[in-house]
C-alpha cells in the first residue's frame, strides 16, 4: 500500500490527530521533519497523498526545504496525488499555484469562528454547516490562487481555506490535539504576549484556551475527519 507523505517542519509540530487518524484508516505515512534532519523527498512517486503541516518561518522565508515542498505541490496537482496544507502548509501550497502570502489583518491565535461560503465545494469539504470553530496560531495568511476556490472566511482573515479538485489549503490546525497545544504554548514567547496585548479580539489567552479545548477539539476532530475522508477519496 502506497504511503501519505506528511512533510512536517518543526519537531514540536507533529501531524498530531492526523497521525492517528492516518493509524486508525490503516494507512501507513512516511513523515518528514526537516528540523530533525529528515530531507523531504524529490518526487511523489509512490506516494498516495501528501498532507503539509505548519511552523514558525513565513512561507516566504529563503529556505530551500520551503521551495522543495512548493514543487512537491505543483507535482502532486499536476499528477492528481492530493494534497492538504495546514496553516503554513495552506500558504505553501498558495504560494505553489501562483497566490501570495502577506500579513493577515490581525494575527490569530486559539479557538475562533469561521464561516463557509455557500458553496457546493465547501459543502462537500465540511459538510451541511455555515460556521465552524477551529484553532488557528497564524501572522499571515495566503490570497487564493487563479483556478482555485474560497471556502471559508474570518474577521481577521479574508481566506480561511481554499479548494483545487481534491487539493485541500487551510489557515488553521485541523490536525491539532491537545498534547501539541500545551507544548505551543509552553514555548510561546514575546509575540504571542504583544499579539495577546494588542490584538485581544483574535487573540485568545491560554488558560481560556485550554478551559476550551476539550469541547472544541472533539467537535474539530470530527470536522477534520470528514475533511481527510473526503482528502485521500481520490487516492483510495
Amino acid at each position: 500500500m502506497k504511503p501519505v507523505l506528511v512533510l512536517q517542519h518543526m519537531v514540536d509540530d507533529g501531524p498530531a490527530y492526523l497521525g492517528r487518524w492516518l493509524q486508525q484508516q490503516g494507512l501507513p505515512a512516511d513523515v518528514r521533519c526537516h528540523q530533525a534532519g529528515q530531507p523531504f523527498p524529490a518526487t511523489l512517486h509512490g506516494y498516495r497523498a501528501m498532507a503539509i503541516l505548519g511552523g514558525p518561518m513565513s512561507a516566504n522565508d529563503d529556505m530551500p526545504h520551503l521551495r522543495q515542498a512548493e514543487q512537491l505541490v505543483r507535482e502532486g496537482v499536476a499528477s492528481g496525488i492530493p494534497v492538504i496544507g495546514h496553516c503554513l502548509g495552506g500558504q505553501l501550497m498558495a504560494r505553489a499555484l501562483g497566490g501570495t502570502v502577506g500579513p493577515s489583518i490581525a494575527p490569530e491565535i486559539g479557538w475562533h469562528d469561521i464561516t463557509l461560503h455557500d458553496n457546493a465545494t465547501a459543502q462537500t469539504w465540511f459538510g451541511d454547516v455555515r460556521a465552524a470553530r477551529v484553532y488557528r496560531w497564524h501572522y499571515e495568511a495566503f490570497s487564493v490562487p487563479a483556478g482555485a476556490l474560497a471556502l471559508a472566511a474570518s474577521p481577521a482573515c479574508v481566506h480561511q481555506a481554499f479548494a483545487l479538485g481534491p487539493h485541500l489549503a487551510l489557515q488553521f490546525h485541523v490536525e491539532q490535539d491537545l498534547a501539541k497545544m500545551k507544548e505551543w504554548l509552553a514555548a510561546a514567547g514575546d509575540g504571542y504576549v504583544r499579539s495577546l496585548r494588542l490584538h485581544p479580539a483574535s487573540v485568545q489567552a491560554a488558560q481560556p484556551m485550554l478551559a476550551e479545548a476539550e469541547q472544541s477539539l472533539a467537535a474539530q476532530q470530527a470536522l477534520a475527519s470528514r475533511i481527510y475522508h473526503y482528502w485521500l477519496a481520490s487516492a483510495a
